[in-house]
């Protein structure tokens, strides 16, 4: 039974549904979806964190121990591409189909068969982007960007990749024209749009960004499939190309990615701090604001990337300072959410906590970003493990720690049960502490001229690479207990009250809406 018609959607889906595995493989019930997008982004996240611990490993002292150079970029390359496009993104994608419809009072996704096709189409993707480990002749090397002129050369893993990728591009435009659909077209009565949730506001503009850049990297990529094997020579520079014309296009969409991937997280957190200060949202209509201006600014940036690939001067200093411009919205932000705290009623549960982790980590990584804005000092940070720090600190503590928040946030809502408050925390402490272990060093020593994707390296790094690795491999094991929790919140535990967070009530809408609910209670039918 398709649930596109506007049926009374109780809080445990459809009662029309197929039952046993085909509830699964056929669904068209968002909260369905959600769930496997979730799951998938978690299984991809464990194995893409494997690669990393992997990585440490083999970087745990100078020389070379467990991997051939070759096998070091291989996991270099894979642990980026799989955590971006396999890890984050999908559980991002997870939250809006599980909680869009809810906070806007929808019965389902606008497009349901759409949303399932744009799920199962992360499969074989999946399966491509793996199993390029095991192709003989030549394995991905070329880093997650995959420069050319490396990636023209290289073996039929670079093929399953880029056609990974493109079934990935299309898994995102499909669910993104979904989201945006149902947020302009579903709303409930009298929601305007300055009076949605600011989860569901990240979201639509996230989702403009993925139809605007994806169709870019699938044009980069198309390129580089016809220099592999079309004779073409847009980026062979021994057929009158430019090789540096691939890392324009790239970034191009490389940029507003890295914001696709955080603007969700800041929805998530503006959710949860209002929920736990007991007070609205500080500066709702600045937030919406600063929003869009991040997104507008995220496709001017692009070349900060490239300061050392010879651009003229005046091209240096157009992106460095509109690199620097973009900070000022991400500062906005960061002091709403601090003055939403300011003088709260808070209280500190497991999603509070990471909440609270996530501002501060992330502004640090925001800081370290303004260094690397700097010219000068880039050229002289450029693929140091300086650059390592700065975006683990804002793709780890940004993206990853803001969905951890968002789980434990609606865990309640979306099972019934309460989790373990006391595992919750303890997942916390051990998440932050093994995180700042593993990536608070790689400022150092970056700053003192490490390279990255190397693995081998001088002496003087032997003491601060130790001490990242062994964070490195705290950080994956304390995931585990993620796991734990979450599964034993799954399976029973303490019965969610109709509002498990008690004094948050109805703190989402920042707004007072005419709307007679909030997003804690079974959304209205629309008519």
């Amino acid at each position: 039974m398709s649930t596109t018609t506007a049926t009374h959607h109780d809080d445990h889906g459809d009662h029309g549904h197929p039952t046993g595995i085909m509830r699964w493989v056929a669904s068209t019930n968002h909260k369905d979806i959600g769930t496997l997008y979730l799951w998938f982004s978690f299984f991809m996240f464990l194995f893409a964190g494997a690669m990393a611990l992997g990585i440490r490993a083999e970087l745990f002292q100078p020389g070379l121990q467990f991997l051939e150079p070759e096998q070091f970029n291989r996991l270099t390359t894979l642990h980026g591409l799989i955590m971006i496009f396999g890890a984050i993104m999908p559980a991002f994608v997870g939250f809006a189909n599980w909680m869009v419809p809810m906070m806007i009072g929808a019965p389902d996704m606008a497009f349901p068969r759409l949303n399932n096709m744009s799920f199962w189409l992360l499969i074989p993707a999946a399966l491509l982007l793996i199993g390029s480990i095991f192709v003989p002749g030549g394995a991905i090397a070329g880093g997650w960007t995959m420069y050319p002129p490396l990636s023209i050369q290289q073996g039929m893993a670079m093929d399953m990749t880029i056609f990974a990728i493109h079934i990935l591009g299309i898994s995102s435009i499909v669910g993104s024209i979904n989201i945006i659909t149902t947020i302009l077209n579903l709303r409930a009565p009298g929601m305007g749009l300055m009076k949605m949730p600011l989860f569901i506001w990240t979201w639509l503009i996230t989702a403009f960004l993925l139809i605007a850049s994806m169709p870019i990297l699938a044009g980069a990529i198309t390129m580089m499939l016809t220099d592999r094997h079309f004779g073409t020579s847009f980026f062979d520079a021994a057929g009158g190309g430019d090789p540096v014309l691939f890392q324009h296009v790239f970034w191009f969409f490389g940029h507003p990615e890295v914001y696709i991937m955080i603007l969700p997280a800041f929805g998530i957190v503006s959710t949860i701090i209002p929920a736990f200060a007991r007070k609205p949202l500080f500066g709702y209509a600045s937030m919406v604001y600063a929003t869009s201006a991040i997104a507008l600014l995220s496709f001017v940036v692009w070349a900060h990337h490239m300061f050392t690939t010879g651009m003229p001067v005046a091209g240096q200093l157009f992106f460095m300072y509109s690199t620097m411009l973009i900070s000022i919205p991400t500062g906005v932000k960061v002091f709403n959410w601090i003055a939403t705290m300011w003088r709260g009623s808070m209280t500190f549960e497991t999603p509070m906590l990471f909440s609270i982790a996530f501002v501060f980590l992330f502004t640090l990584g925001g800081f370290s970003g303004l260094v690397l804005a700097i010219l000068p000092v880039d050229i002289q940070l450029q693929d140091t493990y300086y650059v390592v720090a700065h975006f683990h600190y804002v793709l780890f503590s940004g993206a990853a720690m803001s969905i951890m928040a968002g789980v434990y946030y609606w865990l309640p809502k979306w099972t019934g049960h309460m989790y373990d408050e006391t595992l919750g925390k303890w997942h916390f402490w051990l998440t932050t502490i093994a995180f700042n272990i593993t990536f608070f060093p790689m400022h150092f020593t970056g700053l003192a001229g490490m390279p990255r994707r190397v693995p081998d390296y001088a002496l003087q790094f032997a003491e601060f690479n130790m001490i990242s690795s062994l964070g490195a491999f705290a950080l994956g094991i304390s995931q585990l207990l993620f796991l734990y929790v979450v599964i034993k919140c799954i399976r029973g535990g303490e019965k969610a009250a109709a509002n498990p967070w008690e004094g948050a009530e109805g703190l989402e809408w920042t707004v007072p809406s005419p709307a007679p609910f909030h997003t804690f209670e079974t959304p209205p039918t629309v008519k």
